[in-house]
């Protein structure tokens, strides 16, 4: 099995580890401390009754996911354990205003939803009067934290696709929120549940020594370089690595980009991103038994499963310290890029968004 480091527990902030290492450990345990979050998530309020129908609502109608995630659920047969027993009812359209490539998408597949038999809400609030769970699909990562924040005082469960933040501050106050809250949630790229790369982190090759993935990475000036779209290939790395990552080197050219991890027990995991050539996913993981690929792209279902399967337990799939981790990893690259290519620690980058939350959240959670 991949070993992974049980970062909640009182011993690693022990180690006899020195200079940044230490730092960057004991200032992810702190973060961890502070989500109050275990490896299970958090539950938001009791188990819904495996034999309701739950009410789905989406935030955000400028992204073909939308419709995918609509269609997977609509669609599914009684005879479909994973994705019957959900019914999308309702969609709130808003949504990137300021980023063309997706604003412009918004009639359209509001169009789509309306022909789907999915009802088209004014607000947010009055999606929440209507639903039992919540898909929060806004492309533009700048609007998360605004829109998840009237979500998690509903204490509706959630979803929020990628990228969870346009910078990691956004994300580090999305997760403190919904501890504070108490609300379930959870964010991933669809990429994480590939049959290769779960097969890996499950032990096909052992444990894990050093991972290297690659996928599309178009960027967005208003979010951080590879929240935008290399975030699926950092998912894959991280699915495989696991957490625990020291320091990132990033080098940067036209058509490429190329971030490079070491981890605190030496191991080395790195992400390249393609907008020359031939683009595609996937990657190779070096492991105690062997070397694998990870393999191609397996679409959206094994990811809407993993959001049925939440929607019912309000118990996230994914340690949120693991998120917030990969999250910091891209941060960390962008600044490495910044500065020339040189190493910069993981633990610099947490303290920056740490502070940074503090300001973006203001008084919500006192």
């Amino acid at each position: 099995m991949l070993q992974q480091r049980d970062l909640s527990s009182p011993s690693v902030a022990t180690l006899s580890i020195s200079g940044v290492k230490s730092a960057w450990i004991v200032m992810l345990f702190a973060a961890v401390i502070f989500l109050n979050f275990n490896v299970h998530g958090v539950a938001a309020e009791p188990s819904p009754d495996a034999e309701k129908r739950l009410r789905v609502g989406v935030i955000g109608l400028d992204t073909s996911h939308v419709i995918a995630f609509t269609k997977a659920f609509q669609q599914a047969k009684p005879d479909d354990p994973d994705l019957s027993g959900f019914d999308v009812v309702a969609a709130y359209p808003y949504g990137s205003a300021d980023i063309e490539s997706s604003a412009s998408r918004i009639p359209k597949y509001t169009a789509d939803m309306k022909a789907l038999g999915v009802e088209i809400v004014d607000s947010i609030k009055t999606l929440l009067s209507k639903v039992d769970c919540v898909l929060l699909e806004t492309n533009d990562g700048r609007l998360h934290l605004k829109q998840a924040l009237q979500v998690f005082r509903a204490r509706k469960p959630v979803f929020i696709d990628k990228p969870t933040g346009s910078n990691l501050a956004e994300v580090v106050a999305i997760y403190r929120a919904a501890s504070h809250y108490n609300a379930a949630m959870f964010s991933s790229s669809s990429l994480r549940y590939s049959d290769g790369a779960q097969a890996i982190r499950a032990g096909k090759v052992g444990r894990v020594l050093g991972c290297t993935t690659y996928s599309p990475c178009s960027l967005e000036p208003t979010h951080v370089d590879l929240f935008w779209y290399g975030i699926h290939g950092v998912e894959s790395l991280y699915t495989c690595m696991g957490t625990g990552c020291q320091s990132v080197t990033h080098n940067s050219t036209e058509d490429f980009e190329l971030a490079v991890g070491i981890w605190a027990d030496g191991r080395i995991g790195t992400f390249r991103g393609i907008r020359a050539g031939s683009k595609g996913y996937g990657g190779i993981a070096f492991g105690e038994k062997g070397i694998t690929e990870i393999g191609p792209y397996g679409g959206y279902r094994p990811l809407v499963v993993q959001i049925a399967k939440f929607f019912r337990s309000s118990k996230p799939p994914i340690a949120a310290e693991e998120t917030i981790e990969l999250y910091a990893f891209m941060q960390a690259a962008a600044k490495s890029k910044q500065q020339g290519g040189t190493p910069v620690n993981m633990a610099e980058v947490m303290q920056e968004a740490n502070q940074a939350a503090d300001k973006l959240l203001g008084n919500e959670l006192k």
